[in-house]
């Protein structure tokens, strides 16, 4: 089904040009809702920001997708940051930053004073609403992407995908590589096949390394945190807004350590008095999963699930040695408690438990993956917390144009860290 333009603009501001695009595109893209729903027939609204470095360029296209899943693409800032993968893609591409759906201004799902909103079409019923959001994985996002390119009138683009963004980018190649020249991946080659509890197993162990390497790093932390843990199995953190911290969501704090900055900002948050707003201010802002973005929350398990159910896996996978001790702190572990302990997310906790007991169809082929002619390559970070070097190899093997650039010089954010020179690494292996 084509695309259907709704709005075009084009602006400019400090030497960069943009292009805003909207379209309309299927709700359900392969026809598994049931045809008697509304949602079935059901059409949102997809926006792309198109981004060069001149009017009227006629460079090649750079898809840029974003981690999550849940998230808006970046909203680039003028001038472009000279050692950010941005400048470095506009010196040869012009670059898209799609809002995959659900997100920013894709008809974006949220909860608004203690309704869920985006999901009319759904009513009340948290089964209906669950069945829409089966829609809102990376085999979805990648048809947007083909909808828009055929509205752009491209016969081929390239894409870069960041953590999420790059089991998007796995996809694409997986179901449309003809419409791809090359596929760039940092800290995002996913685990194909593989029971989710076992990746979160080894994304357990990893960060069980971490957390004691902080507190080698941070002799004090580790008293801190067991302060707060206290304070999280007494009655909880009250923050703002209403939400309070029980334990497991307190030790999600440990997403810091997925990030090259993060040690020192989780130290300077453990630094801040308990008892004093600050603290419950800063709180709230660094837990992972919120409000802000639900379906970070809701769907989350269900990226690494490609032909599974996930049934909480993270939580499943969980050492008895982290569940006894509250300072082992978590990454991206998510857990029923978030819904029960953040007013935003509350809305969606019926939702988020059929989510958890839902059979996912497979994302990949793996014969097509080893057929694929897309060049590439794609950077694999030794010690990332969140997608593990093993299973990132494994598939590498997989993909004979994508070249594999395995480093300990970044965490999961090397590139917001050091884009440019990571992006710039990335088209050097993938050209020769």
């Amino acid at each position: 089904m084509s695309a259907e333009p709704l709005t075009s603009q084009t602006w400019s501001r400090g030497g960069v040009h943009f292009r805003d695009v909207t379209f309309e595109a299927p709700l359900d893209h392969f026809s598994r809702l049931d045809a008697d729903s509304a949602a079935a027939s059901a059409r949102i609204e997809v926006f792309a920001r198109i981004v060069a470095s001149e009017a009227d360029s006629d460079k090649p296209y750079l898809v840029f997708l974003q981690g999550g899943p849940g998230f808006e693409a970046p909203r680039p800032t003028t001038p472009v940051g000279a050692g950010s993968w941005l400048a470095r893609a506009l010196e040869e591409f012009q670059v898209v930053m799609l809002d995959q759906r659900g997100t920013g201004k894709s008809s974006p799902i949220g909860s608004v004073e203690g309704r869920i909103t985006g999901l009319d079409l759904a009513g009340d019923d948290p089964q209906a609403i669950a069945e829409v959001l089966s829609c809102y994985r990376a085999d979805s996002i990648v048809e947007d992407a083909e909808l828009l390119r055929e509205h752009l009138g491209v016969d081929r683009w390239s894409v870069l995908g960041q953590s999420f963004g790059g089991f998007t980018a796995l996809r694409y190649v997986s179901a449309h590589s003809g419409s791809l020249t090359e596929a760039y991946f940092t800290g995002g080659l996913p685990a194909i096949g593989v029971d989710p509890v076992d990746v979160y197993r080894t994304t357990w162990a990893t960060m069980m390394r971490k957390s004691q390497r902080h507190y080698r790093a941070f002799p004090g932390d580790r008293e801190k945190m067991a302060g707060l843990a206290a304070l999280a199995a007494d009655a909880g953190i009250a923050l703002p807004g209403g939400a309070r911290v029980g334990t497991e969501r307190l030790r999600l704090l440990g997403h810091y350590l997925g990030a090259s900055d993060g040690p020192e900002a989780l130290h300077y948050l453990l630094d801040l008095d308990p008892a004093a707003a600050g603290l419950r201010h800063d709180l709230a802002g660094a837990l992972p999963f919120s409000g802000r973005n639900p379906l970070y929350a809701v769907i989350h398990e269900s990226c690494w699930a490609d032909g599974t159910v996930t049934n909480w896996a993270a939580r499943r996978a969980m050492p008895d040695e982290v569940r006894a001790d509250p300072t082992l702190l978590a990454g991206e572990h998510a857990g029923p408690e978030s819904f029960v302990e953040d007013p935003e997310l509350a809305p969606f906790a019926e939702v988020a438990e059929l989510i958890a007991a839902r059979p996912w169809p497979a994302l990949y082929d793996v014969d097509a993956l080893r057929s694929s002619p897309v060049r590439g390559a794609a950077a694999v970070y030794f010690h990332d917390a969140y997608v593990p070097c093993e299973y990132s190899l494994a598939t590498a093997e997989l993909l004979e144009g994508v070249q594999p650039w395995v480093t300990n010089e970044y965490e999961h954010n090397g590139l917001r860290a050091d884009g440019y020179r990571v992006l710039d690494r990335l088209i050097a292996l993938a050209r020769g």
